[in-house]
């Protein structure tokens, strides 16, 4: 009888996830796929966090905590992730690499530590789709989507909802007179 022992490389990624979209599973699907044997683990900043650092998001910790869940790529999740990961955090959760894309979102590299010690691998951006991008086309189509959901509003007796649009269209009519 042979006994096979197979070590697996612990591999972390974290973000945000917000409306999480393909680029984000197709960069863990790449951090999933830097060794033969991956253990996954994604860390998720919560709300708190992620807004002090980065801004709003559309949808809370708990829903994009539960997004990364159905993610096939990930084997862990690690909620309320810090901004900045230290040896304390590598260390904790036995973590060999930290896989990210290295765009940096502003003058302080968050990732500097983690390369200096030579635990950091690229992943690549997927062009054409971000968070950014969706909210972008929700915005430039704003009116598209206001209409549908009034007509989806109405058909389900939601009269609260059409009211509050007309005064709303009220209120902008009076701005842009005035």
């Amino acid at each position: 009888m042979t006994l096979y022992i197979t070590m697996s490389t612990r591999v972390y990624a974290d973000g945000i996830y917000d409306l999480f979209h393909y680029g984000h599973a197709k960069s863990l699907e790449q951090a999933k796929k830097l060794f033969p044997n991956t253990h996954l683990i994604v860390g998720c900043c919560n709300d708190e966090l992620t807004r002090n650092m980065k801004g709003p998001t559309v949808l809370n910790q708990y829903e994009r905590y539960e997004s990364l869940r159905h993610c096939k790529w990930v084997d862990e999740i690690i909620e309320d992730a810090p901004w900045i990961i230290d040896d304390n955090f590598l260390k904790k959760h036995s973590i060999d690499y930290v896989a990210h894309d290295d765009v940096s979102y502003s003058d302080n590299d968050i990732y500097l530590h983690v390369k200096s010690i030579g635990k950091f691998k690229e992943t690549k951006r997927t062009q054409g789709i971000s968070t950014t991008e969706i909210i972008k086309r929700i915005l430039k189509n704003y009116n598209v989507f206001i209409v549908k959901v009034i007509k989806h509003s109405v058909k389900k007796g939601e009269t609260k909802l059409l009211n509050y649009f007309e005064k709303l269209r009220d209120l902008f009519i009076k701005i842009i007179i005035l």
